[in-house]
């Protein structure tokens, strides 16, 4: 019998090692703009949430609630900078007289800032934007959403699970909405494919006031965060405050 690997015919592919140095570059390039625009904004809470909700809706109303409330502990609101929900964070943080950020993300229909934002950066690609979204974040809140949004929750989810990140908070608006996902979810802990204690890692709630408790808790108690003192950039570095 022959070996099975004769049998095999490996298909080739692209080797250009100029384009892999280009994307490398640009990748880096685009990282350290990122860095450079946020490195002053502060802690901040992280409000992933669908493009495609109206003002009208209650998601609207309810996302700008909540992120009015988040906004008054004196963290920062950051959101994909996008319409929708990602709007609705944004505005309430600036009805709260709070600190408001976008990470936008360049796509082939450009997708606008909303005009609720301080601060924004637009990022070419997925994985940067959520790096940044992450990377100056001490709670996430979860409204509901589509793929970019679960994607958004899930990364967050496995940072926290795994140990990459430590053990923010998640609070996740939206029972009904979320219900069999929820379910999923414990459908995944029969199977064994999560933890028995995994779902400690969020929140699910409706209520802004239970959100706001547990991220005085476990963001600002836990992590010892302070009131902010005055900021001096390096000048030298080009940096402004």
């Amino acid at each position: 019998m022959a070996s099975i690997n004769t049998e095999i015919q490996f298909l080739d592919g692209p080797h250009s090692r100029l384009k892999e140095l280009k994307f490398a570059i640009q990748t880096i390039t685009d990282l350290i703009r990122g860095l450079r625009a946020l490195h002053f904004i502060g802690p901040c809470i992280t409000f992933f949430g669908s493009a495609r909700f109206t003002e009208e809706h209650p998601y609207y109303q309810q996302t700008r609630s909540a992120a009015a409330a988040m906004a008054k502990l004196g963290l920062t609101i950051i959101t994909g900078g996008g319409p929708g929900l990602m709007e609705a964070a944004n505005r309430g943080a600036k009805d709260a007289g709070g600190y408001s950020v976008g990470c936008n993300i360049q796509l082939p229909v450009e997708q606008r800032p909303n005009p609720y934002l301080d601060k924004w950066v637009y990022m070419r690609h997925f994985f940067l934007r959520k790096v940044l979204l992450v990377k100056y974040s001490f709670a996430f809140v979860v409204m509901p959403g589509g793929y970019g949004t679960l994607d958004e929750y899930f990364e967050a989810l496995t940072l926290i699970q795994t140990h990459k990140i430590k053990d923010f908070p998640i609070v996740i608006f939206g029972r009904e909405y979320h219900e069999e996902l929820m379910e999923h979810i414990t459908v995944m802990k029969q199977n064994g494919t999560i933890g028995a204690t995994d779902e400690q890692y969020f929140l699910v709630t409706d209520d802004i006031e239970e959100a706001v408790a547990l991220i005085k808790e476990k963001s600002i108690k836990q992590f010892g965060l302070k009131p902010r003192r005055a900021y001096r950039p390096f000048r030298w570095l080009f940096e402004h405050r």
